[in-house]
């Protein structure tokens, strides 16, 4: 695990990446959450680098009152439109678009707010879920009035005791989480019916041997399929090549890599099938336009 040392409030990893924790201190009551408008100035920390890749140790979920907003979560794109809602969990690195306008409403959470039993029931650190969440018109009002009534609590620290005030914000924070909660697993599970029994065990298959097997054919022979059937069932799903698929799966795991340790790049390329360091690299620029090198000191 890399280094990491506390400077001036926040966390600088060996990596570079500069980590931000929970801000107790700006949130009102002193409680462990925040809920509030997004806008221009609004941030988590003052020296937030926020069009600068960074990590946070808390959850963010962006409800959007405009659109499109680009997003980068773990060196992916989104683009989120008005409605749509962004669910970043601790630890994730990210990036706002210093072109989009971020208008709507934020809640931050910090862990261990909730008890142990709310976590596992709302999922919140199911790392396996998409951060871009595109809930229907039902799904969306809902979800707004149960951000809207959270927020009213949050902001109303006059008519209770801070004890019972942490207690009703921990109720109201969990029954948008479950209804968050189901919309995230809802949609998992709607993408996972598209995809035939076919992709499904190609994609089980890479994700457990990438680092060591980057050929369709091995892949096609270990699951019993032709190559032209394993073709066709990875294209119905993602649009992409097997070999496609594939490359990509070690370019991000290459980049996690990169981004979160001080490996040398010989032994990253290594970690990712690649035991010469030069045909890491040549592979690596084939498909970012950028040399490791040059990836890993953008992020510092």
């Amino acid at each position: 695990m890399a280094d990491r040392s506390i400077q001036g409030g926040d966390i600088q990893g060996g990596d570079g990446i500069r980590t931000f924790p929970f801000p107790v201190e700006l949130s009102v009551g002193g409680v462990g959450m925040q809920v509030g408008p997004m806008g221009t100035g609004r941030t988590w920390h003052a020296e937030a680098p926020l069009e600068r890749v960074h990590r946070i140790e808390f959850h963010v979920v962006m409800l959007f009152g405009e659109g499109p907003v680009r997003h980068m979560v773990d060196f992916t794109e989104y683009e989120a439109r008005a409605g749509d809602l962004l669910w970043i969990r601790p630890g994730q690195v990210h990036r706002f678009s210093p072109t989009s306008e971020y208008r709507g409403t934020v809640l931050t959470m910090q862990p261990g707010f909730l008890p142990r039993a709310t976590v596992e029931a709302t999922g919140l650190y199911r790392y396996d879920l998409p951060p871009l969440l595109r809930p229907d018109e039902g799904q969306r009002t809902a979800l707004r009035a149960a951000l809207g009534q959270l927020r009213r609590e949050y902001e109303d620290t006059a008519t209770l005791p801070l004890s019972l005030h942490t207690a009703v914000l921990r109720h109201t924070l969990t029954a948008f989480l479950l209804r968050l909660a189901h919309l995230a697993t809802s949609s998992a599970d709607a993408v996972r019916r598209q995809s035939d029994s076919t992709f499904t065990l190609f994609r089980d298959a890479v994700e457990k041997d990438f680092a060591t097997n980057h050929s369709v054919s091995a892949y096609a022979d270990e699951l019993g399929y032709s190559r032209r059937t394993l073709v066709r069932a990875v294209r119905a799903a993602t649009g992409d090549t097997p070999k496609a698929f594939i490359d990509k799966r070690v370019v991000l795991e290459a980049k996690r890599l990169l981004a979160h340790t001080d490996l040398p790049i010989g032994r990253v390329g290594a970690a990712v099938g690649f035991p010469d360091a030069a045909n890491f690299s040549k592979f690596f620029h084939q498909h970012t336009d950028s040399t490791p090198a040059a990836f890993r000191a953008e992020l510092r």
